[in-house]
């Protein structure tokens, strides 16, 4: 394995890990203010800033912004608008049934989800076929998010 790849691994493996410590901040967020959409609005609030200042610092020379008038609808509410659900279940969900159960399911639920985006090809990725080892590792994932949440 190359040191390439050794460090995209170590990379996915710690925004993996600060995945799970977002949901325990924002459910304590969402206690404090009394509402959990309160909560997700500050941390989108915060997101927002901090994209905002790393594009000005980053990004601004080779944006295209007028690029925004030809992405269909999908494209421009679908990713902002997923993320707020997805923040908003886990504020809502991790004290209920613990920050183990809600990140092992929802790496299962992105597993299946990845692997029909893979098989019809949509967004444009290039189209794999379903095999037994796809298919099988993704069962044994939901089997231990199961475990995981009822163990």
């Amino acid at each position: 394995m190359s040191v390439q790849a050794v460090l995209f691994t170590l990379v996915a493996l710690i925004a993996g890990g600060m995945i799970a410590l977002q949901a325990p901040i924002n459910a304590e967020a969402a206690g404090r203010l009394g509402n959990p959409l309160a909560a997700a609005t500050m941390s989108f609030c915060v997101g927002t800033i901090a994209l905002v200042v790393l594009m000005a610092l980053f990004a601004r020379h080779n944006t295209d912004l007028g690029a925004l008038k030809s992405m269909p609808l999908y494209m421009l509410l679908g990713g902002g608008l997923l993320g707020v659900i997805y923040v908003t279940v886990n504020l809502m969900l991790a004290p209920r049934i613990g920050i183990a159960a809600v990140m092992a399911l929802g790496i299962a639920g992105q597993l299946f989800a990845a692997l029909l985006i893979d098989r019809l090809g949509l967004f444009d990725l290039l189209e794999r076929e379903l095999s037994v080892g796809r298919v099988g590792g993704a069962v044994l994932v939901l089997v231990g998010a199961l475990m995981v949440r009822l163990f």
